[in-house]
């Protein structure tokens, strides 16, 4: 993927109902928009990528992410750039305070 553009989210905190996990996770649902030189573009699909982020002791981190296709749900076999990621940590830094 190239240089992405973040068109929508929602972010929720979400419980660890085991306590294994120190710190707070957060979920982000990022919708993204495919430039249409990108080998994801696809005519008419748009693409959302789910986010988990842990926060402990003001360390925010990506604990993992997935690329779906909106139109179905399904999980695409891709993964972001270091650059990308970069991008998708700093959104969700600055937006995770939001979550209710």
């Amino acid at each position: 993927m190239e240089v992405l553009d973040i068109t929508s989210y929602e972010v929720e905190k979400i419980k660890d109902p085991t306590g294994i996990i120190v710190g707070d996770r957060y979920e982000f649902l990022l919708g993204i928009e495919v430039p249409e030189d990108d080998e994801l573009f696809e005519e008419g699909d748009s693409l959302d990528i789910r986010v988990i982020l842990a926060v402990e002791e003001a360390v925010e981190r990506i604990v993992q992410y997935h690329i779906l296709d909106r139109s179905n749900g399904k999980v695409l076999d891709f993964g972001l750039e270091d650059e990308e990621e970069a991008l998708v940590l700093n959104f969700c830094k600055e937006h995770y305070n939001e979550a209710i």
